[in-house]
């Protein structure tokens, strides 16, 4: 146990910690947006969708690469990892610039799909045309610094998020109110902020890529030779991870997408929300990644009893630190929504959704850590592509869509509808976690 719980905390706190951080970028948008008005958090949070579906594209295709590079990390084949790691970057970079390209060509068409309101589109257009040029920097440093955890290195990653907050804190309080002589930009004062902050994750990434990892390193020669092998391997698992991953995201911003045609208040209320659910599930997050780490290494060493052991505790403490979130965020409920300059709809909304997610939240910490970290790192990513997808897209979307636009019913309980996806997965997820058919080396 003491071998655990010093591996959790050099491994899992990091990750939590990144999580943390990243999420506290997020929550000072939100913060800082939320006293400029309604209209301007609805603008950057929905604008904030592509960035959000973009991430979770980038994650899907490290998750996948992570599959390969713990296990063969278990193996201690670094040439092997070497190799994933450039055919990573490289699909990586294509998603950054494919968004870059959306964001700046097509902004008010993608805010269309988000909002019925003018003034919001407008707004999360200005957003969308300064913080699209990001994506591919911020595509190439998630997809660097998330396949770093897979060979034990997470502590760049809290480093250099850690630099980035800060910097985004204050840009964000120059940009958006206009400090230090700068003008008031309001939403896009927070866009040009966010901007500027994935500019010096890039500089300090690539400063460690060249002076301080030694160890494991993007060979640009691999850019150009792909292993044929190799390559069917990473497809067959980061696919099913990446058309997950893609299939949620779309599914969140669809979300906000039916809220946002609801009005602005439930915009508004439903993108604190969405904030506040990163900060309860962050340690959960953090504690899946490490589970698919900790777990595909421990199998790519042939030592499965090790890795069932360390799947089982890790399912618990994540249980146990989202119940000790959950509770203190609906104990502090009312205190959030009397910090915002919200509206009395929006407040109203905000408290009855965050007593909805209280309940959401313990069964995403089982699911969350089964899907992401156990199920992944046996490289059993089709079950849960399956799973999550028609949890989400049959089950708690097509519901929602239909209680709002066909039924016409409250916001309130179209939000319940919304929220069903995780009460859908999570037998489905026990059992299949039960059956151990993730228990497998998919190393050659």
């Amino acid at each position: 146990m003491k071998e655990f719980l010093k591996i959790v905390f050099g491994l899992a706190f990091p990750i939590a910690l990144q999580n943390l951080i990243n999420t506290a970028v997020t929550t000072a948008d939100v913060v800082m947006l939320g006293k400029v008005g309604e209209t301007a958090l609805s603008s950057g949070s929905l604008a904030g969708q592509v960035q959000f579906v973009m991430g979770l594209m980038v994650f899907g295709m490290t998750s996948g690469a992570s599959v390969l590079t713990a296990q063969y990390w278990g193996k201690k084949d670094i040439r092997t990892i070497e190799k994933v790691f450039s055919m990573t970057i490289c699909f990586a970079l294509t998603a950054g610039m494919v968004f870059f390209l959306a964001a700046e060509l097509f902004p008010e068409q993608i805010m269309h799909i988000f909002s019925s309101e003018q003034e919001v589109i407008e707004g999360g257009a200005a957003y969308l045309r300064i913080v699209a040029f990001s994506y591919p920097l911020s595509a190439f440093c998630m997809g660097y610094l998330y396949l770093m955890r897979s060979v034990e290195r997470a502590k760049i990653g809290t480093a250099v998020f850690a630099c980035s907050l800060v910097a985004n804190v204050v840009m964000n309080m120059i940009f958006i109110f206009g400090l230090l002589g700068a003008p008031v930009m309001g939403v896009r004062g927070a866009a040009l902020a966010t901007l500027l902050s994935r500019c010096l994750e890039f500089v300090l990434v690539v400063g460690y890529m060249w002076k301080v990892n030694r160890q494991v390193c993007i060979r640009w020669t691999y850019f150009f030779r792909w292993d044929r092998l190799l390559l069917r391997d990473f497809l067959i698992l980061s696919i099913p991870v990446v058309l997950n991953e893609s299939l949620w995201g779309a599914g969140m911003s669809a979300n906000a997408a039916i809220l946002g045609q609801l009005g602005s208040p439930a915009a508004a209320a439903n993108s604190v929300v969405r904030v506040i659910r990163e900060l309860v599930m962050v340690m959960s997050i953090g504690l899946s990644a490490a589970t698919s780490v900790l777990v595909g290494k421990a199998i790519g060493e042939r030592r499965f009893d090790v890795a069932e052991t360390y799947a089982r505790r890790m399912v618990f403490l994540s249980i146990g630190v989202t119940f000790c979130a959950s509770a203190a965020m609906f104990s502090l409920r009312h205190t959030v929504a009397g910090a915002l300059t919200l509206g009395a709809e929006a407040k109203n909304y905000l408290l009855f959704m965050l007593v909805v997610l209280s309940v959401y939240s313990l069964c995403q910490s089982v699911t969350c850590p089964v899907i992401v970290g156990v199920l992944r790192a046996g490289g059993d990513t089709r079950f849960g592509l399956i799973l999550e997808g028609s949890a989400l897209w049959v089950g708690s979307i097509l519901m929602g869509w239909i209680g709002a636009f066909v039924l016409h019913l409250p916001v309130k309980a179209v939000f319940v509808l919304l929220m069903l996806d995780e009460f859908i997965k999570l037998p489905f997820a026990a059992w299949r976690y039960r059956s151990k058919v993730w228990l497998r080396d998919v190393t050659r």
